[in-house]
């Protein structure tokens, strides 16, 4: 339960739908945008805060990007901003409500391929709402709710197969 905790404490990212990007402010403003509600001992300088978002933005390969605004760029760039934002405060957990909802089926596939990269390699967890059946082939495990209740759990046997190789 982290309803007490401040935002800024809960070590997690959110991933919209949406992008949920600012308009008036550049890709590496938004990037830096949770950075900048931290406080006391972990208020960061501006140098800090500039390091934390190209390193945010090299991950998800937008770094070429980052003083543009995000109307500037693709859909699927807009979404790479937004799953950089979420990792900037390096967090243990990713929420991602329907991230490639608004994507075309090739965008889509690449922003899955990119979060799954990011669970394997930079050992997050990812915990992902979708309605798009395929994209359970990234999970380790897919819930199936219904009316909020689980009615069915499977377990990927793909990530054992791939530890295997």
């Amino acid at each position: 339960d982290v309803t007490k905790v401040p935002t800024e404490n809960r070590g997690v990212g959110l991933v919209f739908q949406n992008y949920a990007l600012y308009p008036h402010l550049t890709v590496k403003q938004n990037i830096i945008f949770p950075l900048q509600n931290l406080k006391g001992k972990d208020k960061l300088t501006k140098e800090e805060m500039d390091k934390r978002a190209y390193n945010a933005a090299k991950i998800v390969q937008i770094d070429e990007f980052l003083d543009r605004k995000p109307n500037a760029l693709s859909g699927g760039q807009q979404q790479r901003v937004s799953v950089a934002r979420a990792l900037v405060n390096d967090p243990k957990i990713i929420f991602a409500d329907e991230p490639t909802g608004a994507l075309d089926s090739h965008t889509s596939q690449d922003v899955m391929r990119l979060m799954q990269r990011l669970v394997r390699e930079q050992k997050r967890t990812l915990v992902m709402v979708t309605h798009d059946r395929s994209q359970a082939e990234y999970a380790d495990r897919v819930l199936e709710i219904i009316d909020g209740k689980i009615v069915h759990i499977t377990e990927n046997r793909r990530k054992e197969e791939n530890e295997r190789a």
